[in-house]
């Protein structure tokens, strides 16, 4: 009854202000083209196409396809370690409890995201989108190292060298290309309704009560929509000192969208979603302290 609840007065909350809704949808649209699709879509369907690769070899050390999945996912973008960590246990190439580990340790925004749209376009300085990126990436790789030492210590029992690739029939890079089209319409889904949803509830927020607007759209729409998030803080706190460390916040959060497309995609193997929200807490704690000490 809750649900229902919530789902009729969204509806009528986006008939109540149909252009609001629209503003946010547009505005999320927008992002997705220029941000998101441009950087994402040549590293997903690059990854899908190594991943459906045949391997020529019987023999796959545990720790290198812990690192395949990890670089895989690090350097690949929102939500391609979710994506990388799926095909590898499909492939039997990973077992459930690692696959839940992996999920929450392969998880990084794509790099020419951080330096592109978020270095050189919001914080105007290429430089501090590295020391941004290298932030994200020692938090990661402290989960990692942490992610490693609970395996090892796990009671479940691995083999040192397993599975190959299943071989598909298809041709890789066409497999490749029509798998990255159901992952690329999940994102641009996901990212225009939690861009509309965010919009229209800033706008309920601040007109209902004294919170500032920019404070309202920023805290809903980053809690919603990472991109259309720190495009909001660019708007409203570009001019603060805090403002990168604010940046920094809300990438580490990620946002509701990027957390939905995670959760469809490990849903289709049943991998539980518990290691990945602690590794979210992780990296909301350390990056910004990270990145503060290094700015």
């Amino acid at each position: 009854m809750l649900n229902i609840a919530v789902i009729w007065g969204l509806i009528i909350l986006f008939i109540i202000q149909p252009g609001i809704a629209h503003d946010g949808a547009v505005a999320g649209g927008q992002l997705f083209i220029h941000a998101l699709l441009p950087y994402l879509l040549p590293y997903i369907i690059l990854t899908q196409w190594l991943l459906k690769m045949p391997s020529s070899s019987t023999k796959s050390p545990l720790w290198r396809r812990f690192v395949k999945a990890f670089v895989l996912g690090s350097f690949g973008g929102f939500p391609v370690g979710a994506v990388t960590v799926v095909e590898m246990k499909k492939n039997d190439q990973l077992t459930q409890k690692q696959s839940e580990f992996l999920l929450a340790a392969c998880h990084a925004p794509g790099p020419m995201f951080v330096l592109g749209f978020v270095g050189a376009e919001l914080l105007g300085d290429v430089t501090i989108g590295w020391k941004l990126l290298i932030s994200i990436h020692i938090a990661n790789i402290l989960f990692f190292f942490l992610t490693l030492f609970l395996l090892k210590n796990s009671d479940e029992k691995e083999t040192v060298e397993i599975l190959v690739a299943k071989k598909t029939n298809g041709i890789p890079l066409l497999e490749a290309i029509k798998d990255s089209t159901t992952i690329i319409t999940l994102i641009a889904t996901t990212v225009i309704f939690f861009s509309a949803l965010g919009t229209v509830l800033a706008n309920v927020l601040s007109t209902a009560t004294k919170v500032d607007t920019g404070i309202a759209s920023t805290a809903l729409l980053a809690f919603f929509e990472m991109t259309i998030g720190v495009q909001s803080a660019t708007d409203h706190f570009s001019t603060y000192e805090i403002f990168p460390i604010l940046i920094a916040l809300i990438l580490s959060m990620n946002g509701l969208s990027i957390h939905m497309q995670v959760a469809v995609i490990a849903k289709s193997s049943n991998i539980s979603m518990i290691p990945y929200v602690v590794g979210r807490i992780w990296s909301i704690v350390l990056v910004p302290i990270i990145f503060y000490l290094i700015l």
